[in-house]
């Protein structure tokens, strides 16, 4: 008995090193388009109290979550162990809403781009930029009640490039707050949907037939 459980033990163990050995790779550089993740600051602070983020009178609306690398399918994630430079880091952190941002960013996210640290933060600078926030959704001293449909039409008017499914809402609380949006680039930085995977993410995350943004602070 103690045998037979012993060669079970090894055949197990085969079996878990084939299933490794086919699970796939992330490689720096190697990936489909990038997402820029625009978080909707009074949603994040809802539930927290980061005070570089959510102090009284800061009336943060959107702001930068991160660039991210993305295939068709699924993501790459902490490509290397290249570490940050702190002139970059002192550099770009105002980027962020939060200085605690960059480094997670950089080491989940920015080591898959191919990219080194300060070119990949000036390419985050330039995505985020050339992303124009509708005017309803800048700063609005109420809640603003709005659809998926709603929410995109809002963003092709602000963006007439913006590729369909270009821009998808994530939601909170079972759908019922705006938690994020996701803009999606090809790597010369031209609007295109997001993958469809993504789109099916973000339906199902906003799944109910209206949401609200909710109003700065």
């Amino acid at each position: 008995m103690v045998q037979l459980r012993q060669y079970a033990l090894v055949a197990l163990m085969a079996l878990a090193g084939a299933a490794h050995a086919k699970a796939p790779r992330a490689v720096t550089g190697q990936f489909d388009y990038y997402a820029v993740a625009m978080s909707w600051s009074p949603s994040y602070c809802a539930s927290r109290s980061d005070p570089d983020q959510c102090a009284v009178g800061r009336q943060l609306g959107f702001v930068l979550h991160g660039l991210w690398p993305q295939y068709e399918s699924g993501y790459p994630s902490n490509c290397s162990n290249q570490k940050l430079p702190s002139d970059v880091r002192e550099k770009y952190t105002p980027l962020f809403p939060s200085p605690k941002l960059i480094g997670h960013e950089w080491s989940k996210h920015g080591t898959c781009s191919g990219l080194e640290p300060a070119a990949y933060f000036e390419l985050s600078a330039k995505l985020k930029d050339q992303l124009a926030i509708p005017a309803p959704y800048q700063k609005p001293a109420a809640p603003v009640r709005t659809t998926n449909e709603e929410l995109y039409s809002a963003f092709k008017g602000a963006n007439p490039a913006l590729a369909r499914d270009g821009v998808l809402p994530f939601c909170a609380s079972g759908g019922r707050f705006l938690r994020e949006v996701h803009a999606c680039y090809d790597k010369n930085g031209s609007s295109r949907s997001c993958s469809p995977g993504q789109v099916k993410r973000s339906q199902s995350s906003c799944g109910q037939a209206s949401f609200l943004i909710q109003s700065v602070r």
